[in-house]
């Protein structure tokens, strides 16, 4: 006779799927902690091939996850083709190689550096290794929603900063600095900001950095450094480069890269700290071919220029025709524009879907207004900006 499973009662099994807790007083089935239900889980951009079964449609774009338009760098993608032939090998679980040319690039020492499946794995190892019940973490409202899933899974507290809708969504930096409490122990920065595209300057960010209490960390999210050619962008770098013990910055292979599907990233801080984020680390956390694409990307340095010059033109396209159409765009110095739409915006970027154009509401960040549009390329932007405007009218 087969066991029977304890949760198998019809009332229980409606619970689990509703992800309700079950009914008061039952502990035949496993608690979970508050902190844990309470977490609203990350939502991804819709795939193309989810709209194509959905509507049958087979021209789409996708200009709602900040991707590359221009793919991955090549030299990248055949590193990657190149490293499948030692697949049935475990990885470099210290990622020496890329460390080594990453200790270069940045002029620190290999020991300063944390490799992640992603630049999102570092951010949760360092929350993970820093954020207990009783600490809290400090983020800007309307910045990216890893922050609140990591602090919230380490079951710590978290402190948003108000942003107001003036100037593209401006960060002030004296607010951040005002919310940090005896208890905190991290900061939140992502510069440029997902998913607003606003930019911290330079001035601001180093008065910041000088009031910094020594107990925090300061976590400085460049996901999208790269793409930035303003020149007030703040330089970190010499900060890591001393050692100082409160600071990391994060960086991807994603977005420049082209290499999302592959999930590279990694951070640097002072060697001191880096060693308790490698005791967090989880071994074997990034494969052997996104290593090697990770790797040969940072060579890649014209299709780097290439990415970046399309980014720029791309912005002011899309800025340009938000505006012809009477929409505001926030200043972006990212690959991305974040439009107020004038009607509901579900109802807009469910009709462009119709329309085989993927873009990306952003009510999870607290911008119900809003819809955020990733550069593509010069066509996909016409597009994307023809089919905005239709269902403008229509909706």
């Amino acid at each position: 006779m087969p066991p029977v499973c304890p949760t198998g009662t019809p009332v229980l099994r409606e619970a689990a799927r509703r992800g309700a807790s079950p009914p008061r007083g039952d502990i035949s089935v496993i608690e979970i902690p508050k902190n844990i239900s309470e977490l609203l889980p990350y939502v991804p951009g819709k795939p193309v091939e989810e709209l194509e079964r959905e509507l049958g449609l087979q021209e789409i774009i996708k200009l709602a996850s900040n991707e590359n338009p221009l793919g991955g760098s090549p030299k990248g993608v055949e590193a990657a083709r190149r490293a499948l032939e030692s697949v049935q090998l475990y990885p470099d679980g210290s990622g020496y190689r890329l460390k080594q040319k990453l200790a270069t690039l940045h002029q620190v020492a290999p020991e300063q550096i944390v490799l992640g499946n992603g630049s999102n794995d570092v951010i949760e190892i360092a929350a993970r290794t820093l954020l207990t019940p009783g600490t809290t973490a400090v983020m800007f409202r309307h910045a990216f929603v890893v922050y609140p899933l990591v602090t919230g899974a380490a079951g710590a507290g978290l402190i948003e900063v108000p942003v107001e809708d003036r100037g593209g969504f401006r960060q002030e930096m004296d607010r951040l600095l005002a919310a940090i409490r005896p208890d905190t122990r991290i900061v939140f920065l992502a510069n440029p900001n997902n998913p607003t595209g606003s930019m911290v300057g330079r001035t601001d960010f180093d008065a910041f950095v000088a009031k910094l209490p020594p107990h925090v960390l300061l976590l400085v999210d460049e996901a999208y450094a790269e793409y930035v050619t303003d020149s007030d962008y703040p330089d970190p770098w010499p900060l890591v480069r001393s050692g100082c013990e409160n600071i990391l910055v994060t960086r991807t292979f994603s977005k420049i890269y082209g290499l999302a599907g592959l999930r590279a990233g990694y951070g640097v801080t002072s060697a001191r700290l880096a060693g308790f984020l490698e005791r967090v680390r989880q071994p074997f956390n990034v494969n052997s071919c996104a290593l090697a694409a990770a790797e040969a990307a940072l060579d890649d340095t014209g299709f780097v220029r290439r990415s970046r010059d399309l980014n720029t033109r791309g912005l002011q396209m899309l800025r340009d025709g938000c505006k012809r159409l009477g929409l505001e765009a926030t200043p972006s110095w990212a690959n991305f524009v974040l439009v107020r739409i004038p009607r509901p915006p579900k109802a807009v970027y469910e009709a462009m879907l119709r329309e085989g154009v993927i873009v990306r509401p952003v009510g999870v960040y607290g911008l119900d207004e809003h819809l955020r549009i990733s550069v593509g390329e010069a066509d996909q932007n016409i597009r994307c900006l023809k089919v905005l405007e239709e269902v403008l009218k229509r909706v």
